[in-house]
């Protein structure tokens, strides 16, 4: 990607090696990225003690890095005198007793950082504006702007560029081809007739061919020198040789690639533009706009949305005869600006294209929440859709919000000392959940329903599951395909571990002692022979574990519950100052020697207050789908052949932990495994030490009748999946097979949810 004229070097010798056409500035060659860098940001080294990637390699590039100070207040910290070498987004160099971490600046250094604590949502993606220099190729073709004028680089008939043709070329070429003779129909307007009629030709082939504008001094579209070779200024070359100040310099001709263009009126003092804006502009943009969206939509024909949004904007309000279309032929490295150029309408790197930080998956579903709310309390009688619909939508759109939620979490723990980040994570961690788990008790105790007492119970439990079997399991599959075995501090894992048996026991000790002193109850119980002492047959038997048992319930049970809603929390604020106060050399932070030249502030996508305005709308939103979300479940509760228990372990305890199972993935193919089961376990742990005893203090608050009493389903497999998770961890190490195994017994527990017979109250 050529840089703009501005950015050229002076000296002769480069201007030699550039087109003449390229070193003109037409007026819509504007760089959108103008706030580029034109040197790296400065990097931070930060080391911390994670045996788990010996060996990682790190790529090299030819940047160097600066010296930060984190704000991190570990208390056992070492000097590791090192050289920063090559940079990347993220980067871990192991040795004997370390990892090497290095960012951009300090923000995104303290972000990695956070990753590693316990208690701190783990965030793959960046939160600061990366360096365009230190990007890939393929990266920054992704935000090209479709004016360099180069040789394709292979062949322009690819599977892509034929879809283009079928999804968009054909219609948008019939519908220049109607505006052409409506034009030529006005007579006035013949000449923008012949502009549609070279438009249409145009997209209907776009590849290949470049719009250009004439220029109005030489009357020519583009001027290039043989082997693309300009020679300077002639005083230019005089200064720089005095050799030549005397002696005669003869420049070549230049090589006119396009037909001249004679001059013309100005552009808004002719009658044939104000029929062009009134008739063939408007259908047009319209034309075009639809085309934009839907190549947007479908993010990986985005180069289609930027080729319609600038001819939308740019082509079609000039003047005909400054518009032409040249066929752009093979040249030995030249490179020129036009308009218009685009050589492939799709490219499958799109997934990692941001707006402002923001995945383009993240920015594209904004319309699927903005439409589930307008019809989901507009369409209130379900006229026009289904209950099951709006369920479906109500559900997907809790996707972008997580994680609009989990990258403002993670913004303002980056830009904020330890005690902010740890309540932000805290706090605004579990919000996805209890926004749909309060919402669903409320509801259940206004029908006077306990089945969504049973649901909220049962995607407590699938997300439990889920975080300590699924997601440790699929991201050991997917790094194990490419690394042949991975490596994680086994200590590290041994302190998430222990806090999930103790979670996992006081969660279910309640279940546990209800077992052990409740009444069997049992319905439908009839003698088969005629002596009433003899065996009865009995349907339905179970322990009465609710406050119908008035006894056990209010004088036992219900203090117990209590009990265990305050030790929890307390169970998991030492874990926090076990890991980073008192033993905090399990997580330890260094900052390595490291030297560059000089060094830029970091420019966040995101400050903390704007972070903090996101958060707080992304949860009103968030709470208006969950209510949606509640609204439109019962249906599908009492009419579906699905077991209850399976809608509330799959769908709703998984579908928002999507952004959090993709950042897992992430991790584990750069060979970070370590990280990849923090985010499991980090989620696993917040949901019984922190989401059920918030639940419990809610329900102390506004009785809505929930009991922290489990099911022996939820019991039995919860015990099972932390007893697995233990034994998989202990060895430190991790392969596919061994995530295989996790996924299997996942799949083998939702097949038992399945089959399971509906719970009482549905």
């Amino acid at each position: 990607m050529s840089l703009p004229s501005g950015a050229m070097s002076k000296d002769p010798e480069s201007r030699r090696r550039r087109s003449t056409a390229d070193s003109l500035d037409p007026p819509w060659d504007n760089d959108p990225r103008g706030h580029r860098r034109s040197s790296l940001c400065d990097r931070l080294c930060v080391a911390s003690m994670h045996p788990e990637l010996l060996g990682t390699p790190s790529p090299n590039t030819s940047h160097h890095i600066g010296v930060f100070t984190p704000k991190y207040t570990g208390q056992r910290r070492h000097s590791f005198p090192s050289k920063c070498g090559p940079a990347s987004d993220e980067v871990w160099e192991e040795g004997m007793s370390k990892t090497t971490i290095r960012a951009e600046n300090e923000v995104e250094a303290q972000k990695l950082a956070n990753n590693y604590k316990f208690g701190f949502r783990k965030w793959k993606s960046h939160i600061t504006e990366r360096p365009f220099e230190d990007r890939s190729d393929i990266v920054k073709e992704l935000y090209s702007e479709l004016n360099v004028v180069r040789s394709p680089a292979g062949s322009l008939f690819t599977c892509g560029n034929i879809v283009y043709v079928l999804l968009f070329g054909w219609w948008t070429s019939l519908v220049y081809a109607l505006v052409s003779a409506l034009m030529f129909l006005t007579i006035i307007g013949i000449p923008y007739g012949k502009l549609c009629w070279r438009l249409s030709c145009y997209f209907l082939w776009p590849f290949g061919k470049s719009i250009e504008k004439a220029s109005s001094l030489a009357g020519t579209c583009c001027v290039r020198f043989p082997h693309c070779e300009a020679i300077p200024e002639v005083d230019e070359m005089k200064e720089t040789s005095p050799l030549l100040q005397s002696a005669p310099i003869e420049m070549p001709h230049p090589v006119p690639l396009c037909p001249q263009a004679p001059p013309q009126p100005r552009y808004w003092c002719r009658l044939s533009t104000y029929v062009w804006l009134l008739l063939g502009y408007p259908l047009l943009c319209v034309v075009h706009a639809l085309a934009c969206i839907l190549s947007w939509m479908l993010v990986f024909t985005i180069p289609v949305a930027r080729m319609n949004g600038r001819t939308m904007s740019s082509i079609l309000l000039m003047a005909p005869e400054q518009v032409l279309i040249c066929s752009v032929k093979k040249t030995q490295g030249c490179e020129s600006r036009a308009i218009l150029c685009c050589y492939y309408a799709f490219n499958c790197y799109y997934y990692k294209y941001t707006v402002d930080g923001i995945n383009v998956f993240a920015v594209n579903l904004l319309l699927l929440v903005i439409v589930t709310l307008a019809i989901g309390y507009t369409d209130t009688s379900d006229h026009f859709i289904s209950p099951q619909a709006k369920f479906a939508m109500a559900v997907s759109s809790i996707i972008p919000l997580s994680y609009y939620i989990g990258m403002g979490i993670a913004s303002i723990s980056a830009q904020s000392n330890f005690a902010v980040g740890a309540v932000v994570n805290a706090t605004f961690g579990s919000i996805t959940e209890m926004t749909f788990y309060i919402t669903a008790l409320l509801r259940g105790h206004n029908a006077g329903s306990k089945c969504f007492e049973e649901v909220v119970k049962s995607a407590l439990t699938g997300t439990l599951l889920g975080c300590i079997l699924f997601i440790p399991g699929i991201c050991m599959i997917i790094g194990g395909c490419k690394h042949r075995e991975q490596r994680f501090n086994s200590r590290s894992a041994g302190v998430s571990s222990a806090l999930l048996f103790i979670s996992v026991g006081g969660v279910f000790a309640p279940t546990l002692f209800s077992k052990a002193y409740g009444n069997l109850v049992c319905e439908a119980c009839a003698n088969s022979t005629a002596n009433s002492s003899g065996p009865f047959a009995c349907k339905n038997c179970h322990y009465d574990l609710s406050e119908n048992n008035h006894s056990l319930f209010h004088s036992h049970i219900e203090p117990l519950v209590n009990t265990i809603a305050v030790l929890l929390p307390a169970a998991y604020l030492i874990g926090l100052i076990f890991t980073l106060k008192t033993h905090s050399h399990i997580y330890d932070i260094h900052i390595s020697g490291c030297h560059a030249p000089g060094h830029h502030d970091a420019v966040v996508h995101w400050s903390r207050w704007r972070a903090l305005i996101i958060l707080i709308v992304a949860t009103l939103l968030m709470s208006a789908c969950a209510d949606l979300t509640t609204e439109h479940i019962k249906p599908i509760l009492a009419h579906s052949s699905i077991s209850q228990y399976f809608i509330g372990v799959t769908v709703l305890a998984m579908v928002p932990e999507l952004p959090e199972i993709v950042n897992g993935i992430q991790f584990a193919l750069q060979n970070n495994i370590s990280l990849s089961l923090e985010v499991g376990s980090c989620i696993a742990v917040q949901v019984c030490m922190l989401q059920i005893p918030l639940l419990v203090l809610f329900n102390a608050f506004y009785d809505v009748g929930f009991v922290l009493i489990f099911s022996d389903l939820h019991l039995w497999s919860s015990i099972f999946g932390v007893i697995l998770v233990n034994y998989i961890f202990m060895d430190g190490k991790s392969d596919y097979f061994q995530g295989t195994a996790l996924v299997v017994v996942y799949l083998i527990l939702l097949a038992l949810y399945f089959f399971a017979p509906s719970p009482d109250g549905c």
